[in-house]
């Protein structure tokens, strides 16, 4: 599946789950604390939709982020085991790819994704912001790292916490992809 195609897929959902709470797109936008046409851009399929959006709205209206991210919900309550290169996938963007690491584990606390970064579609890295707390570790690659005004060079076995609400992105660095661990918590 192309990255036009899971992005597709992810603003279908966003369309069915606003249209099963007959909100307008004025009303998303507004409790998610974005602009209308900036979501209606999400909702058309045709724009990148953040991770930390999908989460937000997630939030807001009490459904799991794998049911918006990969259209299926969570069951396990007492774990959930995810093999080596078995997790679900979502294309967020030409430059990030994202597997989920817990997508079958239900009302859980903390998003665990395995997210790799490709330098030659992230020419231009925007900051993003989001609630709660975001752990990333890097596997493999090298990657430059930006956190309000501050820029970090991080290599393999390198790791950051933060409080996810500064702006903050990542550049890959060498023109190879990077490869890290992120870990979102609310």
């Amino acid at each position: 599946m192309s990255d036009r195609e899971n992005i597709q897929q992810v603003a279908n959902r966003l369309r069915g789950l606003r249209d099963a709470l007959e909100l307008t797109t004025a009303q998303v936008a507004e409790a998610t604390g974005i602009d209308e046409q900036t979501y209606l851009n999400y909702e058309s399929g045709n724009f990148d939709i953040p991770i930390s959006f999908v989460q937000n709205l997630a939030q807001r209206y009490g459904v799991q982020v794998p049911e918006l991210l990969f259209g299926s919900s969570p069951r396990m309550r007492s774990y959930y085991v995810t093999r080596h290169g078995t997790g679900a996938r979502v294309e967020r963007s030409k430059a990030y790819s994202y597997e989920s690491l817990a997508e079958g584990f239900a009302d859980r606390i903390m998003h665990p994704f395995m997210v790799t970064l490709d330098p030659a579609n992230n020419p231009t890295a925007r900051p993003n912001t989001h609630a709660g707390q975001e752990f990333n570790y890097v596997v493999s690659g090298r990657i430059e790292f930006h956190i309000g005004k501050r820029t970090i060079i991080m290599n393999p076995g390198d790791s950051i916490i933060f409080n996810a609400k500064m702006p903050h992105y990542m550049q890959a660095l060498d023109e190879k992809p990077v490869q890290f661990l992120a870990i979102i918590a609310q």
